[in-house]
């Protein structure tokens, strides 16, 4: 049975009142703290009960101002936390555009009090402030930031929104038009929040404070500014024609990587394009209409299922009780590869425990220690590590040739070449050395782990533990269980994985398990495209309407010709003639062809080399595709496979396929995944006759 997504009870935000006295004689600060009175794990959110309650505060300190009981207005959060954002949990309720247009005026009227209070405003930012938790903070006169604060950013473009409780009138105003584009479209596209330090930097906030008193500071500093001994100046405004040029920049980088596939950016856009001399009143009315516009979006509703998915995925389904687990205090990987050195990083620096990497010869040994070393040292230099962690993670990680270094392993992994052959023979090698309790795991992308296992005395110990590259960044692990694979060591699994910070999705072992599965069937049909005669670069740019990271061919790049091309073939031996043999990618990989360009600017995605349409042949002819062709085909291909993969029970339910699609491949939150952008297209119950999420779970409920 699918799962689908119910709204929980709001977290009210309550708006909690205190005088505290100025010193230098600046007066009475009411400092209003924003708290849902539960832990740092469960941020405060503005719904609609916590506006209210903080336009009612805010009211009350108004009439304080007036009355001059107060000289000035201080806003914080809890420990760790001012404001995560709106609390969108409720918006898939959200019947009528006007109802949605209310969740945007009731945040503008709430922060409104803040704006045009009778004394200053002051927001102090302890903590994460994201969206309207930040807007919050912008509605301030000033503000300050602790050094320790987490995330400071907008993200609400890559949500399916717009910043509209203020954000997009109010940030080019604070840090300039060209920042502002960075603010509002290019770091949420890149999922970068901005540090404290860079958060002052362009002008988000202040000044930075030390976060061991930052709350006594912050009073310090804003009665310096009451006094008038402390002075904050703003960039002085453009001039309406450079705003346009600016925007105009901004829109094109915007085709260029979002090309159309998500209506959020261009909105954000339409709301900067107002310029320099739209009045506040007019920008908060423009952010009102636009917010209320995408609430009503099937981006927005599958935005929202896949953020809900992906949290409810950090508690595995199928994973057995934690409980069972086998303890983990020294790891082997065997191999010493760009993928075992990654992964003996990963295990040292999130497990702490020492890790031993076994491979053939010294030089490969000496390279994958190397790669472990040179990467503590870039993470050290740029403060990201601290020197004395850095040093202990080198130091636990040893190098060797000689296989019974890992007798005293409890989970060895193997990481070597993806032939079946010799991880049958790896693991036989391992097996003879280590002791009875040891989890033997692989990392293989596409093999069966069943036949892996099918030899060894004790089959019930060997679990796939398929990791993705950028190991480090990327936040998905498959985790395979064989057929013999037994309790203990599923859960052994499934918490190394939690440790790891990694989201477990546990799946069936079936060829290519999902992500690759569907990669790389996606990828088969746009060759197969090529083969028959669509050219090269109309079929590198059919597949823009899904807002992928990259296009397919910059894609097969990435995963490395060589790799790609192996996996395909081997979905093709176990699955059938559904995943294309490519004689043109063969061809590349035997002759080691370039298959993408650089990109033409930072932050652009690489463009396919044109010229290896010659490895396929000229373009042409009956079986030509134009874009919308291409991309047709891909999707009749993908709903036929999800259909296949749930009648095989790869993973329990569609919700799965979506989060591994997610965080596996960087599917779009704003797609939902695959699921809910086949069931918006139609493609779905074309292919499969049915939907593969109910209606409403994902999208706008269709009317009756």
């Amino acid at each position: 049975m699918t799962t689908t997504t119910s709204a929980r009870a709001e977290r009210v935000a309550r708006s909690l009142v205190r005088d505290v006295t100025m010193p230098g004689g600046a007066g009475t600060m009411a400092l209003v703290t924003l708290d849902n009175g539960l832990d740092h794990t469960k941020p405060t959110t503005l719904g609609p009960e916590g506006l209210a309650g903080l336009r009612t505060a805010l009211e009350g300190l108004r009439a304080r101002a007036a009355a001059g009981e107060i000289q000035a207005i201080g806003v914080t959060g809890k420990p760790y936390v001012l404001a995560a954002g709106a609390d969108l949990t409720q918006a898939g309720d959200l019947a009528t555009r006007d109802e949605a247009r209310e969740l945007g005026r009731a945040g503008h009227a709430a922060y409104n009090l803040l704006h045009d209070a009778d004394v200053p405003t002051f927001a102090f930012i302890n903590g994460v402030a994201l969206g309207g938790g930040l807007e919050l903070a912008l509605a301030c006169d000033y503000r300050t930031v602790s050094t320790s604060a987490g995330a400071l950013a907008l993200p609400e473009t890559a949500l399916g929104l717009v910043p509209g409780w203020g954000g997009a009138h109010l940030v080019p105003r604070l840090v300039g038009i060209e920042r502002a584009c960075e603010v509002i479209l290019t770091r949420p596209a890149q999922n970068r929040p901005y540090k404290p330090a860079e958060a002052v930097d362009i002008g988000l906030a202040d000044v930075l404070l030390d976060s061991a008193d930052f709350l006594a500071r912050s009073i310090t500093w804003a009665a310096s500014v009451v006094r008038g001994e402390t002075v904050v100046t703003r960039p002085e405004p453009v001039d309406a024609d450079e705003w346009e040029a600016v925007v105009a920049r901004a829109r094109a980088q915007v085709d260029i990587v979002v090309a159309g596939a998500r209506p959020a950016p261009y909105r954000a856009l339409d709301l900067l394009a107002l310029g320099p001399g739209t009045t506040r009143e007019e920008g908060f009315a423009a952010e009102d209409e636009a917010l209320a516009d995408l609430l009503m979006t099937d981006e927005l509703r599958a935005s929202i299922y896949a953020f809900s998915s992906v949290n409810a995925a950090k508690k595995p389904q199928g994973a057995p009780p934690k409980e069972l687990a086998r303890p983990v205090t020294r790891v082997g990987v065997v191999g010493a590869g760009l993928m075992a050195a990654q992964l003996a990083l990963l295990l040292a620096q999130r497990l702490g425990v020492p890790v031993v990497m076994r491979d053939l010869d010294d030089e490969r040994v000496a390279k994958g220690l190397a790669h472990v070393r040179g990467t503590v040292e870039k993470l050290v230099a740029t403060g990201r590590m601290s020197s004395d962690a850095g040093a202990r993670i080198v130091a636990s990680v040893h190098g060797t040739t000689v296989l019974e270094d890992m007798a005293a392993c409890d989970l060895v992994i193997e990481a070597v070449t993806e032939v079946l052959a010799l991880k049958k023979r790896v693991l036989a090698e391992v097996e003879g050395i280590v002791g009875p309790e040891t989890v033997l795991a692989t990392n293989t992308s596409a093999l069966s782990v069943s036949e892996m296992a099918a030899d060894l005395a004790h089959p019930e110990r060997v679990v796939g533990l398929h990791f993705f590259n950028p190991v480090a960044q990327m936040p998905l692990v498959e985790v395979v269980r064989a057929d013999a694979t037994d309790e203990a060591t599923l859960a052994t699994a499934f918490d190394v994985a939690r440790r790891l910070r990694k989201t477990a999705v546990g799946v069936a072992d079936r060829p290519g398990f999902v992500v690759n599965r569907l990669l790389v069937l996606l990828l088969g049909e746009i060759v197969r495209a090529v083969e028959e005669g669509t050219p090269v670069e109309v079929a590198d740019r059919a597949l823009r309407p899904l807002g992928l990271p990259m296009g397919p061919f910059a894609l097969f790049d990435l995963v490395g010709p060589a790799v790609g091309l192996h996996v395909l073939t081997s979905l093709r031996e176990n699955l059938g003639a559904r995943f294309a043999r490519s004689p043109g990618l063969e061809r590349i990989v035997a002759e080691g062809t370039t298959v993408v360009l650089p990109p033409i600017a930072k932050g652009l995605p690489a463009r396919v080399d044109p010229a290896i349409q010659e490895v396929f042949g000229e373009p042409g002819g009956p079986g030509a595709l134009d874009e919308a062709g291409v991309l047709d085909r891909v999707l009749t291909a993908l709903a036929t496979e999800i259909g296949h993969m749930l009648d095989e029970g790869v993973v329990a339910e569609v919700t799965q396929i979506d989060v591994c699609m997610i965080l596996g491949a960087g599917w779009h939150f704003a797609t939902g995944g695959i699921a809910p952008y086949l069931d918006r297209t139609g493609t779905s119950e074309r292919v499969l006759g049915r939907r593969l999420l109910p209606d409403g779970v994902a999208n706008v409920p269709q009317a009756s």
